[in-house]
């Protein structure tokens, strides 16, 4: 009985060998399971919507209402994105229908907008169907944005101004980190039009970014407010963090998405170590909860009771796979984002069918110190967490993210 027993023990032991994920990977059907809860959610959201013909969901009030946003909203963009996501994977015509009809409700404001977001508004709902479908009349949406966009850069400063000049917070030329997601618009528009500009307001806005926002650590300010006379920063703050010198959780994801993006596009060495460190630093915070699923603000004074941020960490997981193709030892940073998005995709973050109003994520946070959106889910969330998911399959494949992306350094070549 004992070798019985045994040689069950070595079949056992070899089996679990066989099977067991290789490093780096989750099981198989992680990425098909969470979009088919993913595509369950936003079928009965699209029911919902359809009665809207203005709005579009952005996330819940805090009578658990739905919060509707206008298509001028700097979130307008990430519900069509999604649907364009779930049209990816799923192939099916519905989600590009629906994709079509919510983007159609923000052409309008590709010459109108008065604020930085014009750029995730345009890219991630029209780039994602450019990129898609390769209508070329998407390309005139996207190259208008951008020269819309263009019309907020100084030279003096060095920056595309964010929010408005405002007498009442004291703000001249405020540029905040999440700007750095819209610099994406300006480097397709350079492939698409043949233009440099777009490209080198780009850039030369990256680079101020690293020489004002960040810290030595590789944590960054929320805000920088410029003097528009001298281009010299005036103050530095942080908004929507718990304080100036602390590390709020979602503005550190925008920066290490834009920097990992803007090496995509400039295979300049500035942005690439930029994104390393601050890859390094947030993966390696003592405060870096162990689900990968970062507070809502690393400095948050109620860790372990803080919020927790899913918006900040689908976008870290989703620049994490990307940064982990490009940058040496890269293994980590993927190991990592594998970490987060199995915790994302878990009972702790992804709702019950049907519940959740059908957002795909729980537990976000907007902007905790005004006390708006806390503890809820977003849509910027639930797009961010479907790309990352996206991301995730196609390294689980062994395929190339260079040739998902629809244009890398190799479009901008002669630009």
């Amino acid at each position: 009985m004992k070798k019985t027993t045994g040689f069950i023990a070595i079949l056992a032991i070899l089996f679990a060998s066989c099977t067991a994920s290789k490093p780096g990977q989750s099981k198989e059907d992680l990425v098909t399971t969470a979009y088919d809860a993913a595509s369950v959610q936003y079928g009965n959201m699209l029911d919902f919507v359809a009665g809207n013909e203005k709005a579009m969901p952005r996330t819940l009030k805090k009578d658990g209402s739905m919060r509707w946003t206008h298509p001028f909203d700097w979130t307008a963009g990430f519900f069509p994105g999604s649907l364009w996501y779930l049209y990816e994977q799923t192939g099916e015509q519905k989600w590009k229908t629906a994709a079509i009809a919510q983007q159609a409700k923000i052409e309008h404001y590709k010459t109108k907008y008065n604020n930085h977001d014009i750029g995730f508004t345009m890219n991630c709902s029209f780039g994602n169907a450019l990129r898609l479908t390769k209508d070329e009349t998407y390309k005139e949406v996207l190259v208008t944005s951008a020269n819309t966009l263009a019309g907020r850069f100084s030279e003096t400063t060095g920056c595309l101004m964010s929010w408005n000049p405002s007498k009442s917070r004291d703000f001249k030329y405020p540029v905040i980190v999440d700007n750095m997601m819209n610099l994406e618009l300006m480097f397709v528009a350079s492939v698409l039009s043949g233009d440099s500009k777009y490209k080198d307001i780009a850039v030369t806005h990256a680079v101020t970014t690293i020489k004002n926002h960040y810290r030595p650590d590789g944590s960054s300010f929320h805000l920088v407010d410029y003097d528009p006379e001298t281009g010299k920063p005036r103050r530095k703050i942080t908004v929507q963090g718990y304080a100036d010198e602390s590390a709020w959780a979602r503005g550190q994801a925008w920066g290490l998405y834009g920097y990992v993006m803007c090496y995509r596009f400039t295979k300049d060495r500035r942005f690439l170590d930029q994104a390393v460190k601050i890859a390094d630093f947030l993966a390696n915070h003592k405060n870096m909860p162990a689900d990968g699923v970062p507070y809502w603000d690393f400095n948050a004074p109620n860790i372990p009771n803080a919020h927790r941020d899913v918006s900040a960490g689908a976008i870290m997981a989703s620049a994490f796979y990307e940064l982990s193709t490009y940058a040496k030892g890269g293994k980590r940073f993927r190991v990592f984002a594998d970490k987060t998005i199995t915790s994302l995709a878990g009972k702790a973050y992804t709702p019950e069918s049907g519940q959740n109003s059908n957002f795909i994520l729980m537990h976000a946070v907007g902007h905790l110190p005004g006390d708006v959106e806390v503890d809820v889910p977003l849509n910027y969330a639930d797009y961010y967490y479907l790309e990352a998911l996206k991301r995730k399959s196609i390294l689980d494949e062994g395929k190339k993210l260079k040739d998902w992306f629809a244009y890398t350094s190799d479009d901008l070549r002669g630009v």
